[in-house]
């Protein structure tokens, strides 16, 4: 696979947040999503941002380790500047604020897929390669997009795109133990994950002794801190896998609370 090929997975992701939320009316727009506190405007703005500061990272290096410098990088610092970028957001009409997710989301793209193959894009730990930002977004829009889908009570269908997150998550498998002052495990999981269409993607190490197996949406679901893992059909082997469960996520800074057991009802409406 190219990086055009990740761009082109990370676009169609996007149209289908697009697709969730065209058309919404007021009351859907200012529904109460499963995240505390936040609107389904508060998670369009905030994926919005994120691709705001993508697009700054990959068009302008030099603006964006200047953006970091002013917010820090320390622990939650992320978190507290999404949170401060918010109100800009909130403030605009329905209207406007889908209108700047777009307009964002499409600079965003187009400064990732101009970045020269092998170079390095500043980020908010260290500068990653362009792919793997573009797998971040992806992420991401999982993520909010589930919240958005939980609000509205739709259901969303995936396809084998998701592959690019299943990896991110496992690129980040041991953010969960780093968010709770926790030292990794030593040896690596091993994950055995069925994609949407069927085929199975083995990630990890042969021979690991501690893995984990399941479908390629719940481990999404997982590692976003969408779902609990009672609700899953993810199976751990090894005791540092089943702890593993209770700490994923896919993202720096504070795991919060999560989702409780049993939170989500089966009957959806698809989207």
């Amino acid at each position: 696979m190219t990086a055009q090929d990740v761009i082109a997975d990370l676009v169609a992701d996007a149209e289908d947040i697009d697709r969730m939320i065209a058309g919404l009316d007021e009351s859907q727009w200012t529904r109460p999503t499963p995240a505390e506190g936040w609107t389904v405007a508060h998670q369009v703005g905030h994926l919005a941002f994120v691709f705001r500061i993508a697009g700054l990272a990959a068009a302008s290096p030099e603006a964006f380790k200047g953006l970091t410098k002013r917010i820090g990088t320390g622990f939650g610092a992320f978190d507290k500047a999404v949170n401060a970028a918010l109100d800009e957001y909130l403030a605009l009409s329905r209207e406007a604020l889908v209108a700047r997710w777009r307009t964002e989301r499409d600079a965003g793209v187009a400064a990732l897929a101009a970045v020269p193959d092998g170079t390095l894009v500043p980020w908010l730990v260290r500068p990653i390669p362009a792919p793997v930002l573009c797998a971040a977004g992806m992420t991401e829009m999982f993520a909010h997009g589930q919240d958005i889908a939980d609000a509205l009570g739709v259901e969303r269908k995936h396809t084998d795109r998701i592959k690019r997150i299943v990896g991110f998550v496992v690129h980040t498998w041991d953010f969960g133990y780093q968010s709770n002052g926790l030292t990794p495990p030593a040896d690596q999981f091993r994950f055995d994950i069925s994609a949407p269409s069927g085929a199975q993607w083995v990630f990890g190490p042969a021979d690991a002794a501690q893995t984990i197996t399941g479908p390629a949406v719940d481990l999404c679901l997982l590692a976003g801190r969408r779902r609990h893992h009672a609700d899953l059909g993810l199976v751990a082997t090894g005791p540092d896998a089943q702890a593993w469960l209770e700490l994923a996520q896919a993202y720096r800074g504070p795991a919060g609370k999560g989702r409780a057991p049993g939170q989500f009802v089966t009957s959806r409406q698809p989207v």
